[in-house]
């Protein structure tokens, strides 16, 4: 894969997090990658994501807590708007 196209995708990743949740930082960026992931596989392959969440449950939770803090932080965001 090209550098320049890991950069500029990276930019998206960036910008995508700072709208969604209105600041952005490298941490805030993981997660929301790992979200947006996450997201995607249980939506696009279901048994997967339960096959994952039933062989990990500590992984599944730390995945709920996740996504319950990307909600919490969107919402403030929009709020703020």
């Amino acid at each position: 894969m090209k550098k320049e196209f890991e950069e500029q995708f990276d930019g998206l990743l960036e910008k995508y997090t700072e709208l969604l949740l209105g600041q952005n930082d490298e941490a805030l960026k993981k997660k929301v990658q790992m979200w947006a992931l996450y997201s995607y596989i249980a939506k696009t392959m279901p048994a997967l994501a339960k096959h994952w969440n039933d062989t990990y449950p500590d992984a599944k939770q730390e995945m709920m807590k996740l996504i319950a803090e990307i909600k919490q932080l969107n919402e403030s965001h929009r709020e703020k708007k």
